[in-house]
């Protein structure tokens, strides 16, 4: 079964699509990219689950005004749209912390969770200077580069950080992967689309992993940047009982990169939640 369409949300809609049959399965992707990247998993997660993907606001064919919201409320508006009262959550990068917010807001609707190399709202990660330095000179060349509406080289800025990852050298990821990145981050920025005003949840989700009590699957790439793999194995480590899974040889993009294994992985693990295991 495939539906395709858009989903009403106060100030905005949602583009999302659903395909297969079964157990709810909710994605929600990478900053730098869209609904697309799940594109390589769907049709094995399908056959087992009714997987659900959306294009959060702002990217890909979703639009907003210019109005507060908050992506954990997009998250059950898509949860009350399909009509299901828990579901399987999948977050990449950015959106790890979507679906870690609104898990630990949201407990009772929640299967599983998966948060694939993503951020942990209120948690301060311990990096070393080399690392910082790395992190803040991306930061402030994106801030220029935005500020100038250089959307190319933005995109050229993030597929390199994001793809080959910080410190490794150019080329270092299949060349495929980072063509699709950077389409996807030029796309969203040359769009120029209204932006929403994303409100953060207070207290922080660090404070709050107690309400994690649904069966946890934190996964990272080797090469990926510090904050991240430091976010993620201390996620992993709060919440007992959960399963981190470290893919040598990938960085940030490690779905695109490894995306047999990965499907793999998931499989295993939503097999594992839903026997009981």
């Amino acid at each position: 079964m495939e539906e395709r369409g858009f989903l009403e949300v106060p100030g905005g809609r949602l583009y999302y699509e659903a395909d297969g049959d079964g157990p709810p399965l909710v994605l929600v992707h990478a900053g730098v990219a869209n609904l697309r990247q799940w594109d390589p998993h769907v049709p094995a997660w399908s056959a087992h689950y009714r997987v659900v993907r959306y294009d959060t606001r702002g990217f890909g064919q979703s639009e907003t005004e210019h109005v507060e919201f908050t992506n954990r409320d997009d998250v059950e508006a898509v949860l009350d749209f399909i009509g299901t009262e828990k579901a399987h959550l999948v977050g990449h990068s950015r959106s790890g912390s979507i679906v870690t917010d609104f898990a630990v807001t949201h407990p009772d609707r929640v299967r599983s969770l998966t948060v694939v190399a993503g951020g942990l709202g209120g948690y301060k990660a311990d990096v070393s200077d080399e690392a910082a330095a790395t992190g803040e000179a991306m930061e402030k060349a994106s801030e220029a580069s935005y500020e100038a509406k250089d959307w190319r080289r933005l995109a050229d800025l993030e597929a390199d950080y994001w793809v080959d990852g910080p410190g490794q050298p150019a080329g270092r990821a299949d060349p495929a992967v980072r063509a699709s990145v950077y389409e996807w981050v030029y796309t969203t920025y040359a769009a120029e689309k209204d932006e929403g005003i994303p409100q953060r949840l207070d207290p922080p989700a660090a404070t709050r992993l107690d309400q994690i009590t649904f069966p946890l699957l934190v996964v990272i790439g080797a090469l990926d940047e510090a904050h991240t793999n430091a976010s993620m194995r201390h996620l992993a480590s709060q919440v007992p009982g959960s399963q981190l899974e470290v893919l040598e040889g990938s960085g940030h993009m490690l779905t695109l990169e490894q995306p047999k294994r990965f499907t793999q992985l998931v499989l295993d693990f939503l097999a594992g939640v839903d026997a009981g295991r």
